[in-house]
C-alpha cells in the first residue's frame, strides 16, 4: 500500500513503483515526480527495517552513488557564485593535491571522471579507513593518477567524494555538511538531504536489507575457470575487470553499510541519506533552468553548461558509455528516447534525474535491492512511465 499524493495524470508511474515495492518479506521505497515546477507525484509504502516498520514520510533512504548528483550541484552553485571555474585546476585551491601528477587536473576532468583517480583499492588496505573523512582526504591528495588528465574516462566510483568534497571544503573553507545546507538545504526547503547523518536525523533512517558487504571468495573448478574465460572475453574486447575491481571493491573485510558508524561518516560519493522529495526538488530546479518556486540559484547560462555531454566512449570502469556531463550521466531508460536527460542512479536502485527538454525531474529512494554500481531496472522502468506521461501531456 502507498501513502502520499498523486496527479491523475500520473498514475500509471504510481502504478510502476507499486509494482516494485516487495509484496511480502522487507523493503520500501518512495518515489517523487515534478513536472513543469509542479510537484505531481509524492509517494512512499512498504517497510523500512528488519522490524518491519513502515516507510513514513520523512524516511531517509541510505543512496549510494546518487549522493554524486548533489556533490555535483554544489560545484555548480559554487561556479554561480564566481568562486571557482570549470577550468581551474584543482591545485589551486587545494594545494596539497597538486603533486605525484595531479597538478594539471582540473575541476571538469574530476566531474567527468577524467582524473584518473579512481583505483581505490590501490589507496586504502581497509575499508574502514573510508570513514574517517581527514585520513581520505590525505590519501586522494597523495594518490598517483592510473592514466594523464582527459586521456580517458573511467567511474570514480568511490573516490568521487573526497576528490569532489575535499575540493568543496578547499574552496569555501567550511565543512561539506555546512555548504550542503547553505547552497542547496535551505534555499530549496528540502526536507532530507545529508552527506553524513547527524544524530537528531538518525531515527528516521530506513535500514538497507543487504547492506552487509562480505569479501568476495575464490572460486575453483568450473566457477575458477567460467570467470577466467569471461575475464579474457572482455578483455579481447579492451575491457579489464581489474579496473572494475580498483575502482568498486576495497572490500577485502567484511564492511556493513547500516553500522551507525558508517551512517555518520562522510563518504560523498556513496552514503548520502535523501528522501526523493529532497532529490526530486533538487533535479525540478535544474529541469526548470535553475529556478524553482520563485527561487532561483542558477542561472539559465549554467544550466546549459550542465547539460553538455562531454565524453561518449566507453568507460574504462563501468563498460560502457556514460555520456558523462559536468558530474551526472545520462538518464537510463527503457523504451523511451531521453537524450537531453541526466542524473545520477546508485547501487541498490536509487537514483534522480531531470530532463530539461520535457521539464521533468523525478527520484526513486529504496532500501532494498542490489544491481549495478549506477542501480538495476527500477530507475528505467520509473523514468519510463513518467516520460511517456509528460510526452502525451505535451
Amino acid at each position: 500500500m502507498l501513502n502520499g499524493f498523486v496527479h491523475p495524470d500520473f498514475a500509471s508511474a504510481v502504478a510502476a513503483l507499486s509494482s516494485q515495492l516487495p509484496r511480502v518479506g522487507r523493503g520500501g521505497g518512495a518515489l517523487c515526480v515534478y513536472h513543469r515546477g509542479k510537484k505531481v507525484v509524492d509517494v512512499w509504502g512498504g517497510t523500512c527495517d528488519d522490524a518491519g516498520n513502515p516507510w513514513q514520510e520523512d524516511t531517509l533512504a541510505p543512496s549510494f552513488s546518487t549522493s554524486k548528483g548533489v556533490l555535483s550541484t554544489l560545484v555548480h552553485l559554487l561556479a554561480e557564485q564566481g568562486v571557482l571555474s570549470y577550468g581551474d585546476a584543482i591545485a589551486d585551491h587545494w594545494p596539497a593535491f597538486g603533486c605525484r601528477g595531479k597538478e594539471k587536473i582540473t575541476i571538469h576532468h574530476a566531474l567527468c571522471h577524467e582524473a584518473g583517480l579512481y583505483r581505490i583499492g590501490d589507496m586504502i588496505s581497509a575499508p574502514e579507513e573510508m570513514l574517517d573523512w581527514e585520513h581520505m582526504l590525505r590519501v586522494i591528495a597523495e594518490a598517483q593518477p592510473a592514466h594523464q588528465p582527459g586521456e580517458w574516462h573511467g567511474y570514480h566510483a568511490l573516490t568521487y567524494g573526497w576528490l569532489i568534497g575535499g575540493l568543496i571544503e578547499a574552496v569555501t573553507g567550511k565543512s561539506l555538511a555546512d555548504v550542503l545546507n547553505e547552497l542547496l538545504v535551505t534555499p530549496l526547503r528540502l526536507d532530507g538531504a545529508y552527506i553524513g547523518l547527524p544524530d537528531e536525523a538518525m531515527s528516521r533512517r530506513a535500514l538497507l536489507t543487504n547492506g552487509y558487504m562480505k569479501p568476495s571468495q575464490p572460486r575453483s573448478g568450473w566457477q575458477g575457470s567460467l570467470r577466467d574465460w569471461v575475464k579474457e572475453g572482455l578483455f579481447r574486447l579492451g575491457m579489464d575487470i581489474g579496473e572494475f575491481r580498483a575502482a568498486l571493491y576495497p572490500f577485502d573485510a567484511p564492511f556493513d553499510w547500516n553500522d551507525p558508524a558508517t551512517v555518520q561518516a562522510v563518504i560523498p560519493a556513496a552514503n548520502g541519506q535523501f528522501t526523493a522529495r529532497s532529490l526530486a526538488r533538487m533535479y525540478a530546479l535544474i529541469a526548470q533552468g535553475g529556478e524553482l518556486d520563485g527561487v532561483r540559484v542558477l542561472s539559465a547560462q549554467r544550466v546549459e553548461a550542465m547539460r553538455v555531454v562531454h565524453n561518449r566512449s566507453r568507460d574504462r570502469v563501468l563498460f560502457l558509455p556514460m555520456h558523462w556531463r559536468l558530474g551526472y550521466h545520462r538518464a537510463f531508460t527503457v523504451g523511451v528516447r531521453a537524450p537531453e536527460a541526466f542524473g545520477h542512479y546508485g547501487y541498490g536502485g536509487s537514483g534522480g534525474f531531470c530532463d530539461p527538454s520535457r521539464h521533468l525531474a523525478l527520484a526513486f529512494t529504496t532500501n532494498y535491492g542490489a544491481g549495478t554500481p549506477t542501480g538495476d531496472t527500477r530507475m528505467p522502468r520509473l523514468a519510463r512511465a513518467a516520460i511517456q506521461v509528460a510526452d502525451r501531456l505535451g
